[in-house]
């Protein structure tokens, strides 16, 4: 971490401990801001938007994949995203505990007269927004493909909701990751190995036999799928809020346990 990142976190804390924020949702909100503002004040947020911004580029316009389908069509597009998500996100989240862990200022945050929830919740949500910049980055590609034919606008909003919820699924991960190390670096790598174990197994389903379906249901890609078609099930709405509650409460027995040691 950077001494402006270490000083941001120390500002977090410092603010924390005032009585000006009292309230479980403002001490929330001013965890979430002082995590997005975080990621500016070094490389790593403007690396991250660029990259992303760039790859999709690449990825749909170069191949020119939405005429190739005859029709006017933003599925090429979220599907590349698709499949940088298991990347960005992980390189989004690995800061949020591990560095400040290894700096010390994690300690100082969690003794300051905050929940533990409200920490995750600030640092979760600050990491989703720097990914919502990213998605917005986006939003002219719909322009764009609207003007060469009639665009249904159905599974354009499904898509981008998929990637808001698949993205939150991915970062959770990522921030549960984090909180259990001090390694930044460990925490990137372990995020995406394992983010792109499940995202690939939807690939290969012939494979894993009677349990297919099984499969199927625990790999983020099928929910994304299916929202990203415009049919918003229940189903995959209660996956990905079950994927990122299981992350962030086994992210709060990390943060319970460095309480106690």
């Amino acid at each position: 971490m950077s001494d402006t990142e270490t000083t941001t976190a120390t500002k977090a804390a410092s603010v924390l401990a005032r009585g000006s924020i009292g309230t479980p949702l403002n001490n929330t909100l001013a965890i979430a801001r002082r995590e997005f503002v975080s990621y500016f004040s070094s490389p790593l947020g403007y690396i991250v938007i660029g990259m992303f911004l760039l790859l999709v580029g690449f990825l749909f316009f170069i191949p020119f994949a939405f005429l190739t389908l005859g029709k006017a069509t933003l599925q090429p597009m979220f599907n590349s995203i698709s499949w940088l998500l298991p990347l960005i996100c992980p390189a989004i989240a690995m800061r949020t505990f591990a560095e400040e862990s290894r700096t010390g200022t994690l300690e100082m945050l969690i003794t300051q007269p905050v929940r533990d929830w409200e920490v995750i919740l600030g640092k979760f949500f600050g990491a989703l927004g720097l990914l919502a910049v990213c998605i917005v980055g986006t939003f002219s590609y719909p322009v764009i493909i609207s003007r060469m034919g009639e665009l249904d606008w159905g599974p354009v909003a499904g898509g981008y909701l998929g990637l808001l919820l698949g993205g939150a699924a991915y970062i959770s991960f990522g921030v549960m990751v984090s909180s259990f190390t001090k390694d930044q670096i460990t925490a990137f790598f372990v995020s995406f190995i394992v983010g792109a174990v499940f995202f690939l197994m939807n690939k290969a389903l012939i494979f894993f036999g009677g349990a297919a379906s099984v499969i199927e249901y625990l790999c983020p890609d099928y929910h994304f799928a299916s929202i990203a078609r415009g049919v918003i099930d229940a189903r995959n709405i209660i996956y990905f809020c079950s994927v990122i509650f299981i992350c962030l409460l086994a992210t709060a027995r990390s943060l319970e346990s460095r309480r106690w040691s």
